[in-house]
């Protein structure tokens, strides 16, 4: 057992993390204490990364970020102090909850634990049972707190945090109010709507390489749904924006002196949609698309797709924001 933990502690060499499982770091010189606590945590649902010192934690920590950091205190060269101080330095860790595994008991050490950016810490020799539940209660308070966080930084945009299987762990009033309108159906708080359900669950299975974005058109206003990022192991952030095509397609006309259609195309362009793309959301065929593209290159005098596609994103950035 020690030989299996000594090649899974190689921090040139991290494991494939399942998406929607909390993921903890254990960091400890004694292999029996890791093989304990990681087969705890693993028959508890937790998928489980292991360190046998503060600076291969660091170097773990360089490549993924876990849910919570089990940490103890006691190690040859970098002890524990020193590595929570190093994790806590890094912005991204901001929100990581470390909990030191410790036989100190003397208030100095407690207080140390807490002062370099510790939670919690949990006695020697360890419970299982406890660390178990010690873990549960602060990765939820960790996952509540970067959600409110992340409200306050988007402020009042439509957004939703989502987890791998399109249940929704919390979303705007805008966006709640945005998600109505992809569904006849009284809109359930808990899950995306069906066809929002669809798009997301492709993207998903695809290994996020489709177009992390869904759009939609009624009349002149454009609904679009984008996936921003991460918001969490196994959680993503998406933003449900509207933009009102006309209006946009207006300026360029003004800016460029376009005809209506070519104007319609560049703004589909600039979206990054390809000929035949533009084509189906224009009703239209593609080389008639590529034949209003070259009257665009044109009258934008440039010579590419991506030089007209920035043109046209810098004078709708300007007037609209």
């Amino acid at each position: 057992m020690h030989d299996d933990f000594q090649v899974s502690c190689d921090a040139t060499s991290l494991p494939e993390l399942p998406d929607g499982r909390t993921v903890v770091l254990i960091v400890d010189d004694t292999p029996d204490n890791l093989a304990l606590l990681s087969d705890t945590l693993i028959d508890a649902g937790y998928a489980v990364l292991v360190a046998l010192d503060g600076q291969s934690a660091l170097q773990r920590l360089a490549r993924v970020t876990p849910d919570v950091v089990l940490l103890d205190a006691l190690m040859p060269g970098m002890d524990g102090f020193e590595t929570c101080r190093h994790i806590k330095a890094d912005p991204r860790n901001r929100h990581l909850p470390v909990i030191f595994m410790t036989a100190l008991t003397e208030s100095e050490h407690v207080v140390h634990g807490f002062r370099v950016g510790g939670i919690d810490y949990v006695l020697k020799p360890v419970k299982p049972s406890e660390v178990v539940a010690r873990i549960a209660a602060h990765v939820q308070r960790s996952r509540q707190q970067r959600h409110m966080d992340m409200a306050l930084e988007i402020g009042m945009r439509a957004a939703l945090i989502v987890a791998e299987d399109g249940t929704i762990r919390w979303l705007s009033e805008l966006a709640r109010e945005r998600l109505a309108r992809y569904t006849t159906d009284t809109l359930i708080d808990s899950a995306l709507p069906g066809v929002l359900h669809q798009w997301f669950s492709s993207w998903s299975d695809a290994g996020c390489d489709l177009q992390a974005s869904f759009d939609t058109v009624e009349g002149s206003i454009r609904h679009s749904v984008r996936v921003l990022g991460r918001a969490a192991q196994g959680d993503w952030l998406l933003v449900l924006d509207e933009y009102n095509d006309a209006t946009q397609a207006t300026s360029l006309i003004a800016r460029f002196g376009l005809t209506n259609r070519e104007a319609e195309v560049l703004l589909w362009l600039s979206r990054g949609k390809t000929n035949r793309d533009i084509g189906e959301i224009l009703g239209m065929a593609a080389r008639t698309v590529n034949k209003h593209l070259e009257h665009v290159f044109i009258k934008l005098n440039v010579e590419t797709r991506a030089a007209a596609a920035a043109a046209a994103v810098k004078v709708n950035a300007q007037k609209f924001g």
